[in-house]
């Protein structure tokens, strides 16, 4: 490596190098805990705000202890070290003796990895197959929105195709109504507004969700936040999904349903793209 290059991957525990945790983690024995997942551009974070307000809301939610200087200052560093790439920062309650009950006093893990930025193929921003994931979403309104450590519902949806063929799937609450897709939130575009499926009682609000309906609705385009079912999907001029690596990719099929990739998605998409200029 010469003196410029920057290192490719690495992972710190408490802001020490490390590899391993102690089995006595509560993240590892319950999913106790959070994590965000940050794109690094020229060793900055663009969209780190919106990482940190939502981890925030997800350690009042489940009291964990948030110190928030000192995670802001080692993602900068490591947005510094890194360059270019994808950051990922695990906050779990820490240690604690057997059985659910929580430690009075938690001392919080913070877990922080860089790696280069995944290889995607360019012809995904022109347009994308959904699978339709048989997995439902798991119902618990107290975790909807957070980005929590709890992810089988998307490990089982995403492990239910292999194909190249799609590179992203659909998933649905209990009642069979869209919500997001595995690692992205899904928008449409229905009667002249942009339409998201409604949050209350499961899936994960995306930071890059976020910024796009405050920008939207800044620019005075229609946007609802509401639950929506398969007929309005299916109903919808344009669909895309989005999320703050991918950006916004639109989606052309669903099963036997097509879409075109229209002007609206192209302005989102533009949105996007601006954030890491």
């Amino acid at each position: 490596m010469s003196a410029d290059a920057k290192p490719v991957s690495w992972t710190l525990v408490n802001g020490e190098p490390a590899g391993s945790l102690p089995v006595s983690d509560r993240g590892l024995a319950y999913g106790d805990g959070l994590f965000e997942t940050l794109r690094a551009v020229a060793g900055g974070l663009p969209l780190l705000q919106r990482h940190l307000k939502r981890l925030q809301r997800g350690c009042e939610a489940l009291a964990i202890p948030f110190a928030s200087a000192q995670i802001e200052a080692e993602l900068r560093d490591a947005a510094v070290r890194l360059g270019e790439g994808v950051i990922k920062l695990t906050l779990t309650r820490g240690s604690g003796p057997r059985g659910y009950a929580a430690p009075s006093e938690p001392q919080p893990t913070r877990i922080l990895s860089a790696a280069p930025a995944p290889v995607t193929d360019p012809a995904r921003r022109e347009g994308i197959a959904l699978f339709a994931c048989r997995t439902r979403l798991s119902e618990q309104p107290l975790l909807a929105g957070l980005k929590h450590l709890n992810r089988l519902d998307q490990v089982l949806a995403r492990s239910e195709w292999q194909s190249p063929e799609f590179a992203e799937g659909l998933v649905c609450d209990q009642q069979g109504r869209p919500v997001e897709c595995t690692m992205s939130n899904l928008l449409i575009w229905l009667d002249e507004g942009w339409v998201t499926p409604s949050l209350e009682h499961c899936g994960v609000r995306g930071v890059m969700r976020d910024y796009l309906l405050d920008t939207l609705t800044a620019r005075g385009v229609p946007v609802v936040e509401q639950s929506i079912d398969m007929d309005m999907l299916f109903s919808a001029q344009e669909v895309c999904c989005c999320n703050s690596l991918i950006g916004v990719w639109p989606v052309i099929r669903l099963g036997e349903q097509r879409w075109s990739v229209g002007p609206q998605t192209r302005f989102l998409q533009t949105l996007a793209e601006q954030v890491y200029q």
